[in-house]
């Protein structure tokens, strides 16, 4: 069996390359938005032209970067939404509520100190992990039935 999974939220660390590394030898193919974080801030003015606002400037690339987005989760078997520790991610937030809206299969991957916080997301996920080495078990075990 082959699963799409789409790998949402925070840029600023690795755990995408860990996951799909852990996963080579699997039937499996992987999305994400774009990681590049200047280019995901700045593609709208960058293609469609400058703004004086920043509301505009950031409205621009929210909606071009939702292309790429909705397409990943409305394709996707799997959402994988990680939260990382240094900045809240709201549009991981966001990612999460629609994969949930469409039925999708959710994984969340955050720490513990932001439980709480992330309890609504929590509640809507199949899965929620603390290490991408968790989600690398989880797709292995849907796939094989591979146990660590």
């Amino acid at each position: 069996m082959h699963y799409k999974v789409y790998l949402s939220g925070e840029i600023h660390t690795d755990w995408r390359e860990a996951i799909i590394t852990g996963c080579k030898e699997k039937d499996i193919s992987f999305m994400s938005p774009i990681t590049i974080h200047e280019s995901s801030d700045d593609c709208g003015v960058r293609i469609l032209g400058s703004e004086t606002n920043k509301f505009w400037h950031d409205h621009k690339s929210a909606k071009v970067n939702a292309i790429r987005t909705r397409k990943g989760i409305e394709d996707a078997d799997i959402v994988v939404v990680c939260f990382g520790e240094k900045y809240k991610q709201w549009n991981a937030a966001f990612d999460a509520g629609y994969a949930a809206a469409l039925g999708k299969s959710l994984i969340i991957l955050h720490q513990d100190q932001h439980q709480h916080a992330l309890k609504e997301v929590d509640a809507a996920a199949l899965a929620v992990t603390n290490t991408p080495e968790q989600i690398v078990q989880i797709l292995s075990y849907i796939l094989d039935g591979t146990l660590p």
